[in-house]
């Protein structure tokens, strides 16, 4: 019981650690920016691209969900991340000829992977920087493995200045689910992506 007791924190606060990786930084065609978590990772692009990292900062278009799609039959405005993120973006001194938001609609990490690389390919470049949430970077290494492989190849970023407690995420609601979403997604990319995603109209 003692050996549990004590073993149990110890392996929860390492799988909090795990699920967080950074590869070093190489200069890229683009930085892409996966949607979420506003504004952190538009931040990090930011401090990329002012660093001369990339030419440019991507962005990725999500599909309307229900309910903004309930809201704009309301007749209520809805304002998507991306319009966040770009504003971000120019407010940190991305000029506004940089920032692309990416055609494709997307509408989890897989889809946001496989338009990041077509959009490379299209573009002539073999790099990529990509930038998504700590606990979710690992997860985002995995997809881009799985799904394009070495060429072109991706460098993984998360935001130093989001707030995210690896060492004991159980002990709030938000860590604790994005744990527990990480795990179970990248259980699906091993699994070679049984699982499928919801697909709303619009």
């Amino acid at each position: 019981m003692a050996a549990v007791a004590v073993g149990l924190p110890w392996g929860a606060s390492a799988l909090g650690r795990w699920l967080v990786v950074a590869d070093p930084l190489e200069p890229a065609r683009a930085v892409a920016v996966l949607s979420g978590r506003v504004p952190f990772r538009a931040m990090e692009a930011a401090t990329l691209y002012r660093d001369g990292l990339a030419p440019e900062v991507w962005l990725t278009n999500e599909v309307r969900t229900a309910e903004e799609l309930a809201l704009d039959h309301l007749g209520v405005t809805v304002f998507r991340r991306e319009v966040y993120n770009r504003e971000a973006l120019e407010r940190l001194g991305v000029k506004r000829e940089a920032i692309r938001l990416l055609d494709d609609r997307i509408r989890n990490t897989a889809d946001e992977v496989r338009v990041i690389a077509a959009a490379l390919r299209r573009a002539g470049g073999d790099r990529v920087i990509i930038v998504t949430s700590k606990v979710h970077s690992r997860r985002v290494r995995a997809t881009w493995a799985a799904l394009v492989g070495n060429s072109p190849r991706a460098v993984v970023r998360y935001p130093r200045e989001e707030p995210y407690a690896g060492g004991h995420w159980w002990l709030n609601t938000r860590d604790a689910l994005d744990v527990s979403r990480e795990v179970f997604g990248l259980m699906n990319v091993w699994a070679g992506f049984p699982v499928q995603p919801d697909r709303p109209r619009g």
